[in-house]
């Protein structure tokens, strides 16, 4: 299935161009409070419990046409998000262009794949724009895009193994990891307000298929930037997984973002980022 989230938290089935509302299909209390919102979590754990009824308000339920439905960010107040750093060898490379400019030298311990931590409150949704931070701007740094395969865990877990690391995966969609390039922390550079654009729903992982196979487009004003497969990804999404839940317990509606393709470049006032991934689909969004 295709889920997304509507105006009110509501829960919407996405089908042949329209949004069904299945809110009130749902085998537990729905609770409209972002902060709590225990709903969305037990839906990412207990998803094969709720989906035959989900399944049927989505043949009968009241339906909207996407393109006049508000889509919030299909992901709900997770506990952390997971990002992965250096995961694509060809953006490694391309680092070390980027961090002469922008740093002046070469930090090489950052060229080696690891995770770190992004703030849960730089989520914003497709509907959203990414908001340039003016104290960031005025320094003259480099604000880059970075489009990603999002995973978003289920059943979570401690040390979980990973040949069994998709069974606890709940779904995917796709993110933008707005990045400024700077000297600072990575937690700190990309954690400003919209700087985690999520969307434009969550295709639960039955219906997405293979996370090593999907392609990853993202545009600048109609412009190629970033091109990959996620085949390519250096460590691969069950490793993710797997490698992650030994630092930290993954709890249901967490979000982890791959890691970044090539092909990265700084963004402005007035552009409009479109991308893509096969089999979720494609979200735009301006900036300002």
């Amino acid at each position: 299935m295709k889920l997304a989230l509507l105006d009110g938290l509501r829960l919407a089935a996405v089908r042949d161009g329209m949004a069904v509302d299945v809110t009130a299909a749902l085998p537990w209390a729905h609770d409209a409070d972002p902060l709590t919102a225990g709903w969305w979590r037990r839906l990412c754990r207990d998803f094969a419990e709720a989906r035959p009824a989900l399944e049927e308000a989505a043949g009968t339920g009241r339906a909207v046409p996407l393109d006049s439905a508000r889509l919030l960010a299909p992901v709900l107040n997770p506990s952390k998000i997971v990002a992965c750093a250096s995961n694509y060898a060809d953006h490694v490379a391309e680092m070390h262009e980027v961090q002469r400019r922008t740093l002046g030298r070469v930090e090489s311990w950052m060229m080696e794949f690891d995770v770190f931590l992004k703030a849960p409150s730089s989520i914003s949704g497709p509907g959203d724009d990414i908001v340039l931070p003016p104290e960031v701007v005025a320094a003259g740094q480099e604000i880059h895009h970075e489009s990603e395969l999002v995973v978003v865990i289920g059943s979570g877990g401690r040390d979980i193994p990973e040949d069994t690391a998709l069974g606890h995966v709940f779904g995917y969609t796709l993110g933008l990891d707005i990045t400024v390039r700077s000297a600072a922390d990575r937690s700190r550079r990309k954690s400003y307000d919209t700087f985690s654009p999520i969307g434009p729903w969550v295709v639960t992982a039955d219906e997405a298929g293979d996370p090593g196979d999907l392609d990853i487009v993202l545009q600048v004003n109609g412009e190629d930037r970033q091109r990959v497969n996620t085949a390519t990804l250096v460590t691969k999404v069950p490793a993710i997984v797997s490698y992650a839940s030994r630092m930290m317990t993954l709890l249901p509606g967490d979000v982890i973002f791959t890691g970044a393709p090539p092909g990265v470049g700084a963004i402005h006032r007035g552009d409009r980022l479109t991308t893509w991934i096969s089999r979720i689909g494609p979200m735009t969004l301006d900036v300002r």
